[in-house]
């Protein structure tokens, strides 16, 4: 029985119930309004509910609310008079975060139970957990922006950064008309528009590579020399995206595009005026970096990585611009390698694995990766690739894999056919230590290479996995041993558990990736990050959209939470740990640790129904 009830006549409490409301509420439906009139408190019988504030389109979640806990709280001072704040609009809404089920107690039954010095002492007690909370709350956001207030933000949008007024040309504008221009503007590019509308771009390189070095005559026409398949971003985009891909793409200048007419342009040296030149500067030299340099690129990532985490820059963000940035750093490991070994003597394919295969690198953990090649016959070359990528990437600041899975070691590198062999070897003798590799293999993601070669290869393990239901089902039992734990008591009593601390690692990612992954095999999808798996899954209609979508946020809570934690260890200097102390945590943090868990758990579920 619920505290507000406790202690009356069953008579009285059926008398009372009557007049409260029960209502269910799907996912995602109104509970509360923003500017909806409070009745009474709202009793959540089951499921868990957000409280939430709009702001500029963006939702912010407040506080996540438990199956038992009361919603309403400041709609008190208006039932017992004592409100100051008449005719202002409520500033918060209540949504279901799940389905659940609620009792609308009205401001008249509050009214019968008010002379129970129990109810009174449960509301106090309530309203000051909830006070403090907020307290801690504001303490924290004033803390970050006092610390962080005089930075620019990796969170301005685009359409603060670019320039408006910008210089176009048609296309059958000449070349020395475009030079001209951009000499009377002091700019290094011109966009080619047709009806204002994004033709192409013409940068300074262009005129001296593509016009000068060929000879071309000063009045040929743009449209021949310049750049059509022009990246571009909408103005409503933030400044990690512009960076994002600029590196991607190896640009300096995106046109800013939306409703197909150019908005306005913004450079990579808007950018760099906006952060650290220096830091961005050796960024900028990672394509040209000796085994001298390289260890410097390792920090100048670590500096990006720490602007980009006190930002606040959504942790899906992070890594999608960290990993381009060690993407660009493996790749000039390996062209330094192939400088040191020499030309290939048939096509190959390098491959990573472990957090970089899963695009969850962020801090440069040991060397996860394996080479494919054409023939055995080349053995002896790629043995001594193998080995040069090691060392160089070791310069780079990867450490070597204590278990050895490295394109160094023999077991890891091999011909198409050596390959097969390999995998079938670990799908029919499927025992631990076969399985573990298996594991830490399909993480891969193909970094460098041939593509056809990698098409072949991927072709190849999918005609080997459709004969795997044995494989399968001993992937699955291995990880019916290591089930994602629940935390699914009311958050105020998280200190209550008999648990205080959780492996992020072991308890909770591995299992999540292991679910995903193994989901993926069964059903034919044999690469990918989690994420891209997750969205195959949902396209064949193994996953719902809304669970996808559900377990996507679940494991970006997740990542935010594990990143910070390991973040601020390195900061500190501290032993590597991936174990969390909920006494480190934020109640927010708590809040959508447990809704995560819950929501993993049912993905794990999923997989084991299977079998």
């Amino acid at each position: 029985m619920h505290p507000l009830f406790s202690g009356l006549p069953k008579e009285e409490i059926d008398r009372l119930i009557a007049i409260c409301e029960r209502k269910t509420f799907e996912k995602d439906d109104a509970i509360l309004g923003k500017n909806e009139r409070r009745k009474g408190l709202v009793l959540l019988l089951d499921g868990v509910a957000e409280v939430y504030v709009e702001h500029e389109g963006y939702d912010e979640v407040l506080e996540v609310v438990q199956k038992g806990g009361l919603i309403g709280f400041s709609s008190l001072a208006d039932f017992l008079g004592v409100s100051k704040g008449e005719g202002k609009e409520e500033l918060v809404a209540v949504r279901a975060a799940e389905r659940c089920e609620v009792l609308i107690i009205p401001f008249s039954v509050l009214s019968r139970l008010w002379d129970d010095p129990n109810v009174h002492d449960y509301l106090l007690a309530q309203a000051c957990v909830r006070l403090k909370d907020v307290y801690v709350s504001l303490a924290e956001q004033i803390k970050q922006a006092r610390k962080f207030g005089d930075s620019t933000s990796f969170v301005v949008p685009v359409q603060d950064l670019m320039v408006r007024d910008v210089v176009t040309l048609p296309p059958t504008a000449t070349v020395q008309e475009a030079a001209k221009k951009m000499a009377e503007t002091h700019i290094s590019s011109i966009i080619v528009t047709e009806e204002k509308k994004l033709c192409g771009i013409v940068t300074e390189t262009d005129l001296v590579e593509r016009v000068l070095s060929c000879s071309l005559p000063y009045d040929t026409a743009i449209e021949r020399v310049m750049t059509k398949d022009v990246a571009t971003i909408s103005r409503f985009a933030y400044y990690y995206d512009a960076l994002a891909m600029m590196i991607e793409r190896g640009v300096k200048h995106l046109p800013v595009v939306d409703d197909e007419k150019v908005q306005g342009i913004v450079t990579f040296s808007d950018l760099m005026r906006k952060k650290n030149e220096s830091m961005m500067r050796t960024i900028q030299q990672i394509d040209h970096a000796d085994e001298r340099t390289l260890p410097k690129m390792k920090m100048a990532i670590y500096e990006l990585l720490g602007t980009m985490l006190r930002d606040q820059v959504p942790i899906a963000q992070c890594l999608n611009m960290v990993t381009k940035l060690y993407d660009r750093l493996v790749l000039r490991c390996m062209a330094l390698a192939l400088n040191e070994v020499g030309e290939p003597p048939c096509r190959f394919a390098f491959y990573q694995m472990g957090s970089s295969g899963r695009r969850e690198q962020f801090l440069l953990t040991d060397q996860d990766h394996f080479l494919v090649y054409e023939s055995d016959e080349h053995a002896a070359y790629f043995a001594k690739l193998g080995e040069a990528i090691v060392r160089v990437m070791e310069k780079a600041g990867y450490e070597r894999c204590k278990g050895k899975m490295m394109a160094s070691e023999k077991a890891w590198r091999g011909s198409l056919e050596t390959w097969k062999d390999r995998l079938r070897e670990w799908m029919i003798h499927a025992t631990n230590d076969n399985l573990l590799l298996a594991q830490n293999f399909f993480s891969y993601r193909f970094v460098y290479g041939d593509m056809d070669l990698h098409r072949t290869f991927e072709q190849q393990i999918r005609e080997q996995l459709t004969r795997a239901k044995i494989f399968f089902f001993r992937l699955v039992e291995i990880e019916k041993q290591n089930e994602i734990p629940t935390l699914d008591r009311p958050i105020r009593s998280i200190f209550g558990l008999e648990r205080k601390t959780i492996d992020m690692k072991k308890e909770v990612l591995f299992p999540y990736h292991h679910s995903v992954q193994i989901l993926s095999l069964i059903h034919g999808i044999v690469s990918g990050t989690p994420f891209e798996r997750i969205e195959k899954l949902k396209e064949k209609h193994v996953l719902s959209p809304s669970f996808a979508k559900d377990v996507q946020k679940a494991a970006e809570n997740v990542l935010a939470i594990y990143i910070r934690h390991k973040w601020n260890h390195y900061k500190a200097n501290k032993q590597a740990s991936s174990v969390l102390s909920f006494t480190t945590m934020t109640t927010r943090e708590k809040d959508e640790l447990i809704l995560s868990l819950k929501t993993l758990k049912q993905l794990q579920a999923q997989l084991f129904s299977h079998f």
